[in-house]
């Protein structure tokens, strides 16, 4: 079996039809020693009045993702009822690297008709989701929530409410990148794009000089326009509702699921406080609004208040006012349908939360044994981005070995932000510009324009494993390299 992967093999298997639908739902915990099915096939659902055919990750039952509990095997029949290869990724799991659902980097795709069986022990509970890694299969919604539930939270009184957030376009992805790359997109030569700034050879630029990172910049924070955003598959025009008693305890369970949007969660007129981040306990962090990046978790907990009524729960588009959402409602609760635009603009997301962040269980306090750098690079007028200017096909692959202490450095040279997600293990975050913090554990980090971030973790899964850039135009068009273990 080959184990090597281009752009094109990323980019390959994208046919342009799409996905799930209905309210999402999950299963219970996975039957002893049993395995639950998921099909990979398409259906139908509605967007500002026009259907739209979308992919799907159901169960035979219907019900949308998987939910069981840590301390157990995940068990998984895979199987593939599109007419073209298709694979899925676990993300936020560690499983073996040869069940990570990358394109031959991991496995080879799943060929139409085919099956694939998955059985790795899940060690830890947490808020994680699974999707495609094959083309721009993403973008079609081919994702679904994986829940894994802590055995000791068993008899909480509390309510779990998943929303899973989406960026949605009625166009095929492959026409949107295809655009991008020639720059009949949404930016010209020298031009600012939507919430952005002039970009030359890959630097932002003001009055047609190049800017550095101790300048104040207003960098590029959009560079696709989508027809609507999606909150459980609908928007704010048709919310979904959940039914809540007064006074009761809920943990939001929020996934950003969206190709190439970061959002800002508004509770409203609720408080909440952060609890968990990418699937990982953080000591509490109380607010209103809470930033989430693309392919991150947050876990907000929050009481809703005594008596009748209803309480919107939304996600506004960083930079914009276009939001969607859904509804906490009691049961005689009054739902007011707002619109697909707010009265207030998203601010950047930068590191207001991130900075905030401590991790409940941090990892053991030891010197790194290995600290490597990774420069974001790209060129924006030509929609290149690169890890250490190197496109996935050319790229020089981190090597690490077994139980060593890695830290690398994420050293962000372009004007847009990237959330990078590691795929096989958890990392921490332990500095922000050089300077040490005891950050969140997670597997997904946005790192600013021209900001440094550094992240260490224990190098405790041998395998060749993907790092890239998390969004998914970024990372199609090079954003993306290997982490691989010297034998």
């Amino acid at each position: 079996m080959s184990l090597t992967i281009d752009r094109r093999q990323v980019l390959k298997g994208t046919v342009g039809l799409l996905v799930a639908g209905n309210a999402l739902g999950y299963s219970s915990a996975f039957a002893s020693g049993k395995f639950t099915q998921l099909d990979i096939d398409t259906h139908v659902i509605e967007v500002n009045g026009k259907a739209a055919k979308v992919y799907s990750l159901l169960q035979p039952n219907g019900k949308s993702g998987l939910e069981t509990k840590a301390g157990a095997n995940f068990k998984v029949t895979l199987k593939n009822h599109l007419g073209y290869d298709s694979l899925v990724h676990w993300h936020g799991l560690t499983p073996p690297s040869n069940q990570d659902g990358v394109p031959e980097l991991s496995q080879p795709p799943l060929a139409a008709g085919k099956t694939y069986m998955y059985d790795f022990f899940l060690e830890r509970p947490g808020t994680h989701w699974m999707h495609s890694h094959v083309g721009l299969q993403e973008q079609k919604m081919l994702a679904a929530p994986l829940i894994i539930h802590d055995p000791a939270e068993v008899n909480l009184d509390e309510q779990n409410v998943v929303i899973m957030l989406h960026d949605f376009t009625f166009k095929e992805p492959e026409e949107i990148l295809a655009k991008l790359r020639s720059g009949e997109g949404d930016m010209e030569e020298g031009m600012p794009m939507k919430g952005g700034m002039a970009m030359k050879d890959g630097m932002p630029m003001k009055d047609g000089m190049p800017m550095n990172g101790g300048m104040d910049m207003d960098m590029d924070l959009n560079d696709v326009e989508f027809d609507a955003y999606l909150a459980n598959d609908r928007t704010l025009s048709d919310p979904d509702v959940v039914r809540v008693d007064p006074g009761a305890k809920v943990r939001l369970r929020i996934i950003n699921a969206a190709a190439s949007t970061n959002f800002m969660i508004d509770l409203g007129t609720l408080e909440g406080a952060v609890i968990a981040v990418d699937g990982h306990n953080v000591m509490s962090v109380a607010g209103k609004r809470f930033e989430i990046a693309i392919a991150q978790r947050v876990d907000i907990r929050l009481t809703v208040p005594a008596g009748q009524g209803a309480y919107p729960i939304l996600a506004v588009r960083e930079g914009d006012v276009e939001r969607t959402g859904i509804y906490l409602a009691t049961a005689s609760g009054s739902v007011k349908k707002l619109g697909d635009k707010g009265d207030y603009e998203a601010p950047p997301i930068r590191m207001g939360l991130e900075q905030r962040l401590t991790a409940a269980t941090p990892l053991a306090v030891k010197p790194a044994d290995r600290s490597l750098t990774l420069n974001l690079t790209g060129n924006m007028m030509r929609y290149i981005w690169t890890l250490n200017d190197r496109v996935y096909e050319d790229r020089i692959p981190l090597m690490v070995s077994k139980g060593e202490r890695v830290e690398i450095a994420l050293q962000n040279k372009t004007g847009m932000a990237h959330p990078m997600h590691l795929h096989g293990h958890v990392f921490q975050v332990v500095a922000i510009n050089n300077k040490p913090i005891n950050g969140a554990i997670r597997d997904t980090v946005m790192v600013p324009p021209m900001t440094r971030m550094t992240i260490a973790f224990d190098a405790n899964n041998p395998g060749r494993w993907a790092f890239h850039c998390h969004n998914l135009y970024h990372m199609a068009s090079g954003m993306f390299t290997s982490l691989e273990y010297e034998v």
